[in-house]
């Protein structure tokens, strides 16, 4: 009986290029945003611009660490109504989106409703929201939840209608019920288009909740700091709500796409096994 073969050079080499090409792709993003924040450093220090036009990363960074406690309560504020609007929104679409999927009447009258909402700047009837809700924070989740619906409602129903005929017959075949029909074929089979729809939508969550903080007058939020940066003038506190912005918008990027990772292990899109490569 013979033993394992020994690894050659020839064996050896295709192993040493997948380690490669996986650790170029996992650096790519951080040698991305290196070059970025230093162009960026470089811009400001070159130019020498002014404090509210343009602050350097460095300066930014400084100036978040010297009161993180402030930052992180602020951020935290601003991210709980954009998620809870978010979230709103996704379970209002799934429900309205079932119906519309199944009902081509349903979808064409109901589709010039959800257009007027999408085009419709939120900003036009923000103060009247806030005068039929009050001030504080129900007008902000009611505005971010409303801006969102459309692009989660348009994701559910092209996801739901995505089921392959195959699958769809099979499940027919077993005399599957409706209920079971869509909770285990429609809604997987509209996964990741859910997900591309929850790509375009939180960043959208975010700015609506920044923006409706300064219309309800409350009194937390990378939205008021915004807004009292813009009245005093300041630079400071305009760039470092800013900067905390991209930094929410980028962990709601990265908790999507782990969710999406999580969920949709079955999905051809998340098997790595899948795709082009190249002749060895």
């Amino acid at each position: 009986m013979t033993g394992p073969k020994p690894a050659t050079a020839r064996t050896r080499a295709p192993a040493r290029r997948t380690l490669a090409r996986r650790g170029g792709t996992s650096a790519a993003p951080i040698v991305g945003i290196t070059v970025f924040l230093g162009l960026w450093e470089l811009l400001v220090r070159v130019t020498h611009a002014k404090p509210f036009v343009l602050r350097a990363p460095s300066a930014i960074v400084r100036l978040i660490a010297d009161q993180p406690s402030f930052w992180l309560r602020n951020s935290a504020t601003t991210a709980r109504e954009a998620g809870i609007g978010f979230l709103v929104a996704l379970a209002v679409a799934i429900a309205v989106g079932a119906p519309l999927a199944a009902s081509r009447l349903l979808e064409r009258a109901s589709l010039p409703v959800l257009v007027l909402v999408q085009v419709t700047p939120f900003v036009v009837y923000a103060p009247s929201v806030v005068l039929w809700l009050g001030f504080g924070w129900k007008p902000i989740l009611f505005l971010t939840s409303l801006v969102c619906i459309p692009i989660f409602t348009f994701g559910v129903v092209s996801g739901l209608r995505s089921v392959e005929p195959a699958a769809l017959e099979l499940f027919r075949s077993v005399d599957a019920s409706s209920f079971e029909t869509w909770w285990r074929l429609r809604l997987p089979s509209a996964l990741p288009s859910i997900f591309n729809s929850a790509r375009a939508s939180v960043g959208l969550a975010l700015i609506v909740a920044f923006l409706g903080e300064q219309f309800s007058l409350v009194t937390g939020g990378l939205g008021v700091i915004g807004k009292k940066a813009a009245a005093f003038n300041d630079g400071d506190l305009l760039w470092g709500a800013v900067f905390c912005m991209a930094l929410l918008g980028t962990f709601g990027l990265l908790l999507i796409s782990l969710g999406e990772r999580f969920l949709l292990r079955w999905h051809a899109s998340q098997r790595k096994d899948v795709g082009y490569r190249p002749k060895p």
